[in-house]
């Protein structure tokens, strides 16, 4: 039988692809380091006790990275690369959300989204969310997190 976690990765590779495009991030322990010295909140995982089936990715930075990707200036990887460490952040990258199929329509997702946006939120004047919608789903999960907490949304076309 194949573990969470192994159906996670794969589903990684099957809605991203991000080792065969060099726009997106391609998540490692680096980048994950990374994320969590912006702030912990960046990564956040739901585990049913039998390992993960949420995975959720945002990032943190400042309303000028935003703008330079939203037009087309930057890439995701640059996103990380130019977030500056201990600022205060306006912006949120919901960079990536993946869901294990049994596990959607359940809120799960939007709930773990709200958390860690709520703890970054904490010490940073967030009012924007953008994302780079690779599904309608993802769409509409950014679209209700948005609406639920007032944060005007930006999508990458």
């Amino acid at each position: 039988m194949t573990s969470n976690l192994e159906r996670m990765l794969a589903l990684v590779q099957q809605v991203f692809d991000s080792k065969n495009d060099p726009e997106q991030l391609d998540v490692n322990e680096i980048v994950m380091e990374r994320l969590r010295i912006i702030h912990p909140s960046s990564i956040s995982e739901y585990d049913d006790g039998n390992g993960p089936v949420v995975w959720v990715l945002l990032i943190p930075t400042t309303e000028e990275i935003m703008k330079r990707f939203l037009s087309n200036e930057i890439n995701e990887q640059a996103i990380l690369d130019l977030t500056p460490i201990n600022v205060n952040y306006q912006a949120i990258y919901l960079c990536s959300v993946l869901v294990l199929p049994e596990h959607r329509q359940k809120g799960l997702a939007k709930n773990l989204c709200l958390a860690s946006i709520e703890n970054i939120r904490k010490n940073n004047a967030i009012n924007s969310l953008f994302v780079w919608p690779f599904s309608k789903e993802g769409e509409s999960l950014a679209e209700r997190i948005s609406s639920e907490i007032n944060l005007k949304l930006y999508k990458k076309t």
